[in-house]
């Protein structure tokens, strides 16, 4: 559980089910979610998860929330050491939640609770909790020795009576059983464990189950799909989406962009990358495949290019193009969250891995505000499938590039995510055109493999001159992992092989073009993982007589893909051939706090890469 990281992907999960069921009510599925009571009130994300409770997205008609109060969380017992609040449930008071507080050496008033709290979630749709006010007869854990610590409360504990002994008497004194029906019942109870029987038997079995995974169990990544769109198709699809009511007054921005997205789907213009992501959902949503995106200005798009739900500047009246194609699409929700990465992504990670058909999407406002959820990553994303064999395609999007917005701003940790991966675990990747943001995305949904998509995606270039594509490049519907030199220079002259992935090709494209470099070759690494060896070693069929080879990115040396892909370029190298590094210095920050010195740095790793030394 990682203490309360797991709540909030359970409710998620359940979210998911309702969503699949149309419940809106609640009712056919419910989240019970188990507390400790020093970590209820000790970790962040109960309060996250407490916010999430009643919003749009997040909501999934209340949960039961069961604190098992045994006023032991580590190895301190003071209230003044574990909490600033009267009860270690006042943390639920932020929603109004009621609370129970029930002895639990009381097993009829818990049952009590339990149906008066369940009776309470179900008709008004919001979180109870229950206070388990108990005691652990071993302490921290079972290896523990709670005398060293809590020798007073432990003393008690020890001449305290169990729960079942203590009932046991009750029933007795009040003449409902007999000594030797306790007996019996406690043997036959034992006997049954020890023979490895069901002890509680269901009330009501399950008659329905989760969706159904075994379609996308036992695939390669190398297996075969189709996701090929017709450009007709994207033309009508393209309409549709730049398309809202007449007479609607949009923002006089917003009304440019869509006016230039009906430019993009006539052929007109190229596409940029907005309009390519956007038209990647509309393919997906035609297939009749849900799409859930959700995160910090999703609607929008932090930096302005997205724009899928158009706000009316008369009344404030809400017009989503996306949930508009067909009367028989998928449907398209997108959310803008409450300002939490821990809890959402994890309820998003919950999502995710009770609904295969559907893509569900979380997007950061910028991709290093990722850390606040490095927990999710690190105990489910990356390891879920190695530990439990639990799959998962969520994807996440992260603004990533270096803009001279300073530390804050610049990087999404790429290092963190690819230090990450092994066992091919997930996906990252770096996109560096529209056409193939549009094919990732159509891959991530259309490819019977369900795994965690990371992506770096741009900020400067989702506005690049150069970052464009075209109608025809989108309809081929494929993902190049790597791209190699489009340019047109003869592969024989070439002296140096620049590798690089994002945004700072374009910066090298440039360089090159203004200097007439003709013996340098850029070519694009696009999926970073799993590091795509076979296009790689078809690449550099053509660049055998290199020895001469860089790799270029913007984040400092101890930072990026350096350190954690430089052995994939080595294994691929010609003989005798070298790879240096053309980048930032290694720094104990992201980035400069300075554009003059972001602007120096840049043009510098720059020409580093494009500068060949001349030996003698």
């Amino acid at each position: 559980s990682h203490l309360e990281i797991v709540n909030p992907v359970v409710m998620g999960s359940v979210r998911a089910r309702l969503d699949r069921l149309g419940d809106t009510s609640g009712i056919k599925a419910l989240p019970i979610t188990i507390h400790g009571d020093s970590a209820v009130a000790g970790q962040g994300v109960v309060q996250e998860t407490f916010n999430l409770s009643q919003t749009n997205g997040f909501s999934c008609g209340g949960s039961i929330r069961i604190i098992v109060n045994n006023q032991v969380g580590f190895t301190t017992s003071k209230k003044a050491d574990v909490r600033s609040t009267d009860y270690c449930t006042d943390i639920a008071k932020m929603v109004q939640s009621p609370i129970f507080h029930v002895n639990s050496d009381d097993p009829e008033a818990v049952a009590f609770v339990t149906q008066l709290a369940l009776d309470f979630r179900n008709q008004f749709k919001r979180d109870v909790v229950i206070d388990l006010v108990c005691y652990r007869r071993h302490g921290h854990n079972e290896a523990d020795e709670p005398n060293a610590t809590q020798p007073v409360m432990y003393q008690k504990i020890k001449k305290h009576p169990v729960p079942r002994a203590i009932y046991a008497d009750q029933l007795i004194s009040e003449g409902s059983l007999s000594e030797d029906d306790v007996k019996a019942i406690a043997n036959d109870y034992r006997d049954g464990l020890d023979g490895g029987d069901c002890v509680v038997e269901e009330i009501q079995p399950e008659t329905s189950h989760s969706s159904d995974w075994a379609k996308f169990v036992g695939h390669e990544w190398s297996v075969d799909y189709d996701a090929s769109v017709s450009v007709q198709k994207l033309k009508e699809l393209g309409e549709k989406i730049a398309s809202y009511p007449e007479g609607y007054n949009a923002q006089s921005r917003v009304k440019k962009i869509y006016d230039d997205r009906k430019l993009m789907a006539a052929g007109e213009k190229a596409l940029d990358w907005g309009m390519a992501e956007t038209l990647a959902y509309a393919t997906i949503a035609t297939e009749g495949t849900d799409i859930r995106l959700t995160g910090q200005d999703t609607g929008r798009g932090t930096f302005f290019h997205r724009h899928s739900v158009i706000h009316s500047q008369d009344d404030g009246a809400t017009y989503t193009p996306l949930q508009n194609l067909s009367e028989d699409q998928g449907a398209f929700q997108v959310f803008d969250s409450v300002l939490s990465e821990e809890a959402v992504v994890a309820f998003e990670y919950g999502y995710a891995t009770a609904e295969p058909t559907s893509l569900v999407i979380w997007e950061a406002q910028f991709g290093d505000f990722a850390n606040g959820a490095q927990v999710v990553f690190d105990q489910f994303l990356s390891s879920g499938e190695q530990k439990w064999g639990r799959l998962c395609g969520l994807t996440i999007l992260l603004p990533h590039g270096y803009e001279g917005q300073g530390p804050e701003h610049s990087s999404a940790r790429l290092e963190r995510f690819l230090q990450l991966c092994a066992d091919h675990n997930m996906q990252v990747c770096v996109p560096s055109t529209p056409a193939q943001v549009y094919a990732m995305l159509r891959r991530q949904s259309v490819r019977p493999l369900r795994r965690p998509l990371i992506v770096m995606t741009p900020k400067s270039l989702l506005r690049h001159p150069l970052a464009t594509s075209s109608l025809e490049e989108l309809s081929e519907g494929v993902f190049y992992n790597m791209i190699d030199e489009i340019d047109d220079i003869a592969a024989d002259k070439v002296e140096r092989v620049v590798f690089c992935s994002g945004k700072v090709y374009y910066e090298l494209l440039q360089e090159r073009r203004k200097q007439e470099i003709d013996n340098i070759a850029i070519v694009r690494v696009e999926q970073l993982y799993p590091f795509p060896h076979d296009e790689m070693e078809a690449i550099m069929q053509n660049y055998q007589h290199v020895k001469d080879f860089v790799w270029c990115q913007e984040e400092p040396q101890n930072q990026g893909a350096w350190y954690c892909s430089q052995h994939h370029f080595v294994e691929a190298l010609p003989e005798a051939a070298k790879l240096k590094y053309a980048g930032r210095k290694a720094s104990a920050s992201p980035a400069c706090g300075y554009m003059s010195v972001h602007t120096k740095e840049q043009q510098a790793l720059v020409a580093d890469a494009l500068t060949i030394q001349k030996k003698g």
